[in-house]
């Protein structure tokens, strides 16, 4: 594990992490490289029976009690293995949204979204594989939410897929058929800064393993009579992509703490947030661009496991907003903070 990763994962468990790797660990040598990006309900109820698909749900409710730098563990144990398993969806989105609007939580496997005014959301995470999609949508002014069963004929999902194949979905609903229960703005603003805090999460500990291969591969790639790594070319390559991807981990880092610490309500946890973002989006370029530049030929092939790591990194720092989106986001803040409140803003 890296220094920047430790960094995350300080106030968890050494056995808890462990326990974490070593099931996602055992799942990828039992995995096939080709098999289809699907949910595995054998390693979900493998999962359960740990106490992990609720990890952060409380125990009143079924979870498990822990927190988020517990789920932050969990997140990159999976991306660690290039694991693929709605865990934040159900666990930190859906089931959390239901707890949080005091409605009753199952044993289904959900995911969450937010539908326009026409009942209507793109890009879904698993909708299509999983039970349960727990909707939000605005109404009269404030926001409804409803547990809607996937499979239920009112329940249109159009199946899609993002580049590493993971289910993102088109959801349409009439929500004009729902009765739903009332949900405060607050709770919707808080969805959206969790939903992004994920991606940042799991963008991070894939740059992590994409510097951790480019090295190995690197110091053991002898050529002209020494290895890669002398060439001071290579090294510049390698220091880049290993400084943007601690830079990465550092602001997600920084986000967490001050949502966890805040309760999710710090004043700077928005910007935070889109800090965490725009550096994983733009730590994303440098660290694929650099390790397959350190690689070559090797790296593009199907065989090396480079391309696990880079593709969902592409992948997932697209979701729940964009770079350019969390960018505007930061940049707004700053414009807002002015010249006498930015150093504030910035350091706290």
């Amino acid at each position: 594990m890296s220094t920047a990763q430790a960094d995350l994962t300080t106030t968890v468990d050494p056995d808890l992490i462990a326990m974490m790797d070593a099931v996602f660990a055992d799942q990828r040598a039992n995995q096939s490289p080709d098999a289809p990006v699907d949910l595995d309900r054998r390693l979900w109820s493998n999962l359960d029976e740990l106490g992990l698909v609720r990890l952060t749900g409380s125990e009143e409710a079924g979870g498990s009690g822990a927190g988020w730098p517990e789920a932050a563990a969990l997140l990159t144990a999976a991306a660690r293995h290039a694991v693929r398993i709605p865990l934040a969806e159900h666990d930190l989105l859906g089931c959390w949204l239901l707890e949080a609007a005091d409605l009753p939580v199952d044993g289904a496997v959900r995911t969450a979204c937010v539908l326009d005014a026409d009942g209507t959301a793109n890009g879904v995470p698993w909708a299509s594989t999983v039970d349960s999609i727990v909707a939000v949508w605005p109404s009269g002014g404030a926001y409804r939410i409803a547990d809607l069963d996937a499979a239920a004929p009112s329940v249109r999902i159009t199946p899609g897929a993002n580049m590493i194949g993971e289910a993102r979905d088109a959801v349409a609903v009439d929500v004009t058929a729902l009765t739903g229960d009332e949900v405060p703005s607050a709770t919707v603003a808080e969805l959206r800064l969790k939903s992004a805090l994920v991606r940042a999460i799991q963008v991070c500990a894939a740059l992590d393993r994409v510097v951790e291969l480019a090295v190995d591969h690197t110091t053991s790639r002898i050529q002209f009579g020494r290895p890669l790594a002398k060439f001071q070319a290579v090294q510049n390559l390698i220091a880049d992509a290993a400084a943007e991807a601690a830079l990465a981990r550092a602001a997600t880092e920084a986000a967490l703490v001050a949502a966890v610490t805040g309760g999710w309500s710090a004043p700077r946890l928005e910007f935070l947030v889109a800090a965490a973002r725009s550096c994983a989006g733009h730590a994303t370029s440098v660290v694929v661009r650099n390790a397959h530049q350190a690689l070559g030929a090797i790296g593009t092939t199907r065989e090396h496991r480079l391309h696990q790591y880079t593709r969902p990194a592409l992948a997932w720092r697209s979701e729940f907003g964009s770079v350019d989106y969390w960018d505007g986001q930061v940049a707004d803040a700053a414009l807002r903070a002015g010249g006498t409140g930015l150093w504030s803003l910035i350091t706290g």
